[in-house]
């Protein structure tokens, strides 16, 4: 198994579909995070602002639809 820093653009979705997305697995990958950048002894603020930028860019996909609809709107 690859992590996905050595994963090339061609293989990702090959890569995602082998990939276990059960919620064991998932619940594993948010503990693991919040190991390695949330609860830490010596931590700043780069954990929370990674999974805040992380939001932003969730919401912004989201939303992306509305937005466009909003951006050719003609105010009079």
């Amino acid at each position: 198994m690859k992590h996905l820093m050595d994963v090339k653009l061609g293989e990702l979705p090959t890569w995602l579909a082998t990939c276990n997305f059960t919620p064991k697995s998932l619940l594993g990958a948010w503990n693991s995070y919040c190991n390695k950048y949330i609860n830490v002894k010596r931590g700043g603020t780069a954990g929370i602002s990674m999974l805040l930028a992380g939001y932003c860019v969730l919401s912004y996909g989201w939303n992306y639809q509305h937005i466009k609809h909003n951006c050719w709107r003609k105010y009079h």
